[in-house]
């Protein structure tokens, strides 16, 4: 449970902070409250005291949500196969039902780039709510200090601790907490290869010492940078290495939702500590700092909108936990827009936003319409390139093709070949073939016309491939028919 400290207790911790190594007196200063202000990111390490409230429990939710389903995807079986399989050595991409090959790569592009655009809609919208409740980034550095928490205790403990003189305790601790960190890193590590090997296989390889020398690099690179990421870099990540956080001024406007404080009601801050204070010239903020506390990022929200936010909105929940307790009004921090914090009507249907929305939409029904009218069969046809064509004594002339029939459907078909482009042109050999459910064969054609029938050296000629279950899942591939010239 989240543990509460009284008011009288907030000082304490404040004061145990401005001893340690992340102190920076410039958070107790307040700003001009300037949208636009992108200071220095605060280096050193950030203590992040938990805290409850409607917000944390959202995020919570989501964020286990969101693991649960990285974790548990893998190991679900699908029609005899992972229900999400990336098989990069048959270069074949299994999602769901759906069998997607190299040649679908165009897919793939079109739905990073909706991606992309649901991310910009999304951001200009309500600001950097992905990044507070959804980034992998976000998900794991809070299941880090999750452990972190329960492991080394409260942030209060956690600061004296490290300034202190090292023990056996605390040995322990910190022994428990990078060994659940270590832990943790392996599964993400095992459960990411399992999206490229199937999982149970590979757990079991793993644990006899059997498993494959890349399958083994690769769980031990993601296990290091899952460690590193989550539990020593965090908000590094955000605020070096990520580039979202460097464009996103750039999306923003004045109706955007944004975490802010209200300083027309906040300030001038008073001190908690003078009970029975009630000027009117002082404000709501009691200068508590819980908000600094909670940031897991390390900014004062009260110094404006800054780059380094990721709209966590943990600073919402702490700050209204005061609020409450002091018998204020909630919301003194929020979501909000400068537009509402300046008194005015938030416009939410805006030009730049309608383009997203649009833009998004069309590209989800031509995406939606390509994969209703996708045709479930893949044709490759290809000249046998050891002979142009060969004579017969009856006059006839032949041609070699090599072909590499895909089926994409989920269950087996029978297809009919067929043959048009020249007079009298015949199929010689089978004129059906057997495919099973995403299975891929690969077959020698021999196509026959009469010499005389042939005007040039070179003719267009069509090969038809017919689902006899369902005759609508049709292939037509177009080659050259060679010969000597008729002339």
């Amino acid at each position: 449970m989240t543990q509460r400290i009284p008011l009288q207790n907030l000082t304490t911790e404040a004061a145990v902070e401005h001893h340690s190594p992340s102190s920076n007196d410039s958070r107790h200063q307040p700003s001009n409250n300037n949208p636009s202000n992108n200071k220095p990111p605060k280096l050193g390490h950030i203590y992040v005291r938990e805290i409850g409230g409607f917000f944390q429990r959202i995020r919570r939710c989501s964020n286990w949500l969101l693991m649960a389903l990285y974790f548990v995807l893998p190991w679900i079986n699908w029609g005899g196969r992972p229900l999400i399989w990336f098989d990069l050595s048959a270069q074949e991409f299994h999602i769901f039902a759906a069998t997607f090959y190299t040649q679908d790569f165009i897919l793939l592009t079109w739905i990073l780039v909706l991606c992309a655009f649901g991310l910009f809609l999304i951001t200009v919208a309500a600001g950097r709510v992905w990044c507070g409740y959804s980034c992998p980034q976000s998900v794991w550095t809070f299941l880090f200090i999750w452990f972190e928490h329960r492991l080394e205790g409260p942030r209060h403990r956690r600061i004296r601790r490290d300034n202190a003189p090292r023990t056996f305790d605390t040995f322990l601790r910190k022994t428990a907490k990078h060994t659940a960190w270590l832990l943790i890193a392996l599964a993400t590590g095992i459960a990411f290869v399992g999206y490229f090997t199937p999982i149970r296989a590979l757990v079991v390889d793993f644990v006899s010492l059997n498993a494959h020398p890349w399958a083994l690099f690769w769980i031990g690179f993601f296990t290091v940078f899952t460690y590193l990421n989550a539990g020593w870099l965090r908000h590094q990540v955000c605020l070096h290495m990520c580039p979202y956080s460097r464009f996103q001024s750039a999306m923003f406007d004045a109706n955007t939702l944004i975490v802010s404080y209200d300083a027309a009601r906040g300030e001038p801050r008073r001190d908690h500590h003078q009970k029975g204070v009630e000027a009117p010239s002082v404000g709501d903020c009691i200068d508590c700092e819980l908000c600094v506390q909670v940031c897991p990022t390390g900014i004062d929200i009260r110094d404006g909108l800054q780059y380094e936010c990721i709209g966590c909105a943990a600073c919402i929940d702490a700050c209204d936990s005061v609020m409450a307790r002091i018998n204020k009004p909630l919301g003194l921090v929020r979501y909000t827009t400068e537009r509402a914090l300046e008194g005015k009507e938030t416009r939410f249907w805006r030009p730049q936003l309608i383009a997203y929305a649009v833009a998004l939409l069309s590209m989800v029904v031509l995406l939606v319409g390509f994969l209703n009218t996708r045709v479930p069969i893949d044709v490759d046809v290809a000249r046998d390139r050891q002979t142009l064509f060969e004579n017969t004594v009856d006059g006839r002339i032949i041609n070699y093709y090599n072909v590499t029939l895909r089926n994409q459907a989920g269950q087996s078909h029978r297809y009919a070949l067929s043959a048009e482009g020249l007079p009298g042109l015949h199929l010689q050999g089978m004129d059906t073939i057997e495919v099973g459910a995403n299975e891929t064969r690969s077959l020698r054609l021999a196509l026959t016309a009469e010499a005389g029938v042939l005007t040039q050296p070179s003719h267009p000629v069509e090969l038809r491939f017919t689902s006899l279950e369902e005759p609508s899942i049709t292939s037509v591939s177009e080659t050259r028919f060679l010969g000597p010239s008729g002339e």
